[in-house]
């Protein structure tokens, strides 16, 4: 399989080179894309050095901050149009610990369409986490499971490995969610699919340095995003409209 991890940037000068030279070392076979939204720090002038010093790491610089969402897109493009086999998301700030990638590669390789690498299920952990970040987390995906009807424990987590071909399934115009609400959004297309999601624990550190980027409007977006879709569904399955 030909593995990229893509990870987005926005002020992530300190963290950047922590977080690829842990990648790099972990799963050296995994090629990275940083996706910059035009960061004021210097972050994108610090990935095209690293770029030119690792043939296996690549840059992909946007001209401003447009979400999550936007950016993670732009890189699911680029990497598809590169024939990338499986497609990794993961954070710049360390919360995603890149050692423990290989479970995540393992999952997709036994068959799944899309691994997400899960705080909630047996054997994931915070670490680090004041107590209002895990109401937040497991109140999202208690919500967001509950709307939507899926099976999931951590339907919010940003640690995910995507097969090409589940990717190439989806229509990425389609996708309005910009926050928050796009890892949600993209779950519930997976699974509308009929494809098959499987949860690996996985270990989430607070990160150390940088600033977030969550937000209140956030959150909000992604709770009214979550009960559009679910009322949305319930209506098309009571009328048998597609």
């Amino acid at each position: 399989m030909r593995v990229i991890t893509i990870i987005p940037t926005y002020n992530e000068l300190e963290s950047l080179p922590l977080t690829v030279g842990r990648l790099r070392t972990s799963v050296p076979d995994s090629d990275v894309l940083i996706v910059d939204d035009n960061s004021p720090d210097g972050t994108g002038e610090l990935a095209d050095k690293m770029a030119a010093e690792d043939s296996n790491i690549h840059v992909l610089h946007r001209t401003g901050k447009d979400g999550l969402g936007a950016a993670y897109i732009a890189g699911f493009e680029w990497a598809l149009a590169k024939d990338y086999d499986v497609l990794v998301e993961m954070d710049a700030d360390g919360s995603h610990m890149p050692e423990q990638l290989p479970r995540l590669l393992e999952a997709s390789a036994a068959g799944a369409d899309l691994v997400i690498g899960s705080r909630w299920v047996k054997g994931g952990e915070v670490v680090n986490w004041p107590l209002i970040r895990k109401i937040i987390s497991r109140g999202g995906s208690f919500y967001s499971r509950t709307l939507l009807g899926l099976p999931l424990r951590d339907i919010t987590a940003g640690y995910r490995a995507f097969k090409r071909e589940t990717l190439e399934a989806i229509n990425f115009d389609d996708i309005e969610s910009r926050g928050y609400g796009f890892q949600v959004d993209m779950t519930f297309r997976v699974a509308m699919m009929g494809k098959r999601i499987v949860e690996v624990p996985v270990t989430f550190v607070e990160r150390e340095l940088g600033a977030s980027k969550m937000s209140g409007n956030i959150v909000v977006e992604a709770m009214w995003n979550v009960t559009r879709w679910g009322l949305g569904a319930r209506w098309k399955k009571l009328t048998g409209k597609k």
